[in-house]
């Protein structure tokens, strides 16, 4: 029992190649899949990525239940993740193949019908989204979805006492 429990089932290589590539497969997946489902997670999304982690599972282990194969696991998984980060950061191409770019969803008080259906959100999603970040839509300039599934809301500007004075003069000129 014990020697199950601290021999590996696989070669060490066998489980690092298992890893990196359901890891990168995944991925792929997920940036096909659209930054919606990082974004609002709804009841069916939460239940996909729930899955995900379970359909994937026996791919990366494989008849690998030993201790230290799941620890070896885990450490390719994190290193793998580092070093793809490290590359991101240091090639801008390669951030840009990963996570993409933002996405309008508002701008100049259009909601960009056509952004919001290539994302698959409603419109309440975006007015619902707003709220959780304290705004409405008539608070805003500009929402974009950035990449990583937040949003980014660009507030009006808030008149300035020089906007004020400049409106109270213009209405003193019209009843004078």
């Amino acid at each position: 029992m014990t020697h199950d429990l601290i021999h590996l089932g696989l070669p060490w290589w066998d489980k690092a190649i298992r890893t990196l590539v359901v890891y990168l497969g995944l991925l792929v997946l997920l940036r096909l899949a659209g930054k919606r489902q990082l974004a609002q997670l709804n009841t069916l999304d939460l239940v996909v990525l729930l899955l995900l982690s379970n359909v994937v599972q026996n791919a990366i282990i494989g008849n690998e239940t030993s201790l230290p194969g799941g620890l070896l696991g885990a450490a390719i998984l994190i290193s793998g993740n580092y070093l793809l980060l490290r590359l991101a950061y240091r090639r801008r191409w390669l951030a840009w193949l990963l996570q993409g770019t933002g996405t309008v969803l508002y701008e100049n008080g259009q909601v960009n019908e056509r952004n919001l259906e290539h994302e698959l959100m409603t419109r309440q999603e975006l007015v619902s989204g707003l709220r959780r970040e304290g705004m409405e839509l008539d608070d805003v300039e500009r929402v974009d979805l950035e990449p990583e599934g937040a949003f980014n809301a660009q507030p009006k500007p808030k008149p300035d006492i020089e906007d004020v004075m400049a409106a109270l003069q213009r209405i003193e000129q019209r009843l004078g």
